[in-house]
């Protein structure tokens, strides 16, 4: 329901967005130094005239983990520059994703991903964007997954922990870490697990759902929300715990009538835990 490139943003994209029921979106910046500070304020202005709010700046940018050491400053210097991007859309964070060694994907498993020497490389590139993110006033929100260097709680804790800076938080995605079958016909266990571990860090949420596919050996895949194995309504409350003010985006649908019946889904699962959205 967003343009490829923001700086398309028109009154009726944004009054479409609220008419739906949305009072936050993310902003994906696919190059995050093309746009201007004019551009993007005008971005948050049309959005914000029509009740919506930039919850989540999220860059394109090369992979913190690179072994090659100057893409991986070239991907720091990228993330430094988009935590200005978010204080001129004035969305409170920046989406991280840690980045894979496999050089086809962020977000595709390799060896070595979890390896000492990645998870150091990691914590350097967090430590050199993190300055910038303290000075814009805004948080990194940190995101992990089965396939990533960050594919547990307990892992994202302890990068979190040894950047050592407040302005370093957690984007909540708990699809991403769902890596069995155990996991996935028992979400409940695994959610607390994860908010035990990670409350106190998060500021933003992600929205999907997970199912098992039968199809050999393993195949657990993304659903949408409302249709799978997800207990959505401990989600949501652990959520409402952790971040009370936070804003929970649904992703990885490109079909509106999915978003749409996405949200029927969310809105009726908020309900049944007793909770409402503001604005």
């Amino acid at each position: 329901m967003m343009p490829a490139d923001p700086r398309a943003v028109d009154g009726a994209i944004a009054r479409r967005l609220r008419d739906a029921g949305f009072s936050g979106v993310s902003v994906v910046l696919p190059d995050p130094l093309a746009p201007t500070r004019e551009e993007l304020v005008r971005v948050r202005q049309v959005l914000a005239d029509a009740g919506v709010r930039v919850a989540q700046t999220n860059p394109r940018y090369e992979a913190l983990v690179n072994p090659d050491e100057a893409r991986r400053r070239e991907g720091v210097r990228v993330l430094r520059h988009a935590c200005r991007c978010a204080r001129w859309l004035e969305s409170g964070n920046v989406y991280v994703r840690p980045g894979s060694l496999n050089p086809r994907g962020h977000w595709l498993p390799y060896p070595g991903n979890t390896s000492p020497e990645t998870i150091d490389r990691l914590v350097r590139s967090l430590r050199e964007v993190v300055t910038a993110a303290e000075e814009e006033g805004v948080f990194l929100a940190v995101e992990g997954h089965v396939t990533s260097p960050l594919d547990t709680p307990e892992r994202i804790r302890d990068v979190i922990e040894a950047v050592g800076s407040p302005a370093l938080r957690f984007n909540v995605d708990p699809v991403n870490f769902v890596g069995t079958f155990a996991e996935a016909y028992a979400t409940t266990g695994f959610l607390n697990r994860m908010f035990d571990v990670l409350g106190q860090y998060t500021v933003c949420a992600h929205i999907k759902d997970v199912k098992v596919e039968d199809r050999l050996v393993v195949h657990i895949a993304e659903c949408i929300p409302g249709e799978g194995l997800l207990d959505m309504e401990t989600f949501l409350r652990r959520f409402d715990e952790a971040a009370p003010d936070g804003y929970a985006l649904i992703e990885h649908l490109r079909d509106e009538d999915q978003i749409l019946r996405a949200k029927r889904a969310v809105d009726a699962a908020t309900a049944r835990a007793g909770l409402t959205w503001m604005g």
